[in-house]
């Protein structure tokens, strides 16, 4: 009977785990924001201003796309492309 080939999982510097946070917080929120300041009429010039219920619904949307992404969907968009997950 032969044993199956058991190695284990490489190990993902702290660094680049933190690094892929960092990039998908900017992404979420940059998208996102804009995304809810164009809905909510919250859009500037310079990019967007959001205050009361649109600002909490932005960290909301974060919130989410971290839960989201990182329970159901194999990891979040910049944990995928560093090969953190």
């Amino acid at each position: 009977m032969t044993q199956p080939d058991v190695t284990p999982a490489k190990q993902v510097s702290t660094a680049r785990k933190v690094f892929a946070a960092i990039l998908d917080f900017f992404f979420i929120f940059i998208v996102a924001g804009y995304g809810v300041a164009r809905f909510t009429g919250g859009a500037t010039e310079e990019g967007f201003e959001l205050q009361g219920m649109p600002a909490f619904a932005l960290f909301g949307i974060v919130i989410l796309y971290f839960i989201v992404f990182s329970r159901f969907l194999g990891g979040t968009l910049f944990q995928r492309l560093l090969g953190v997950r």
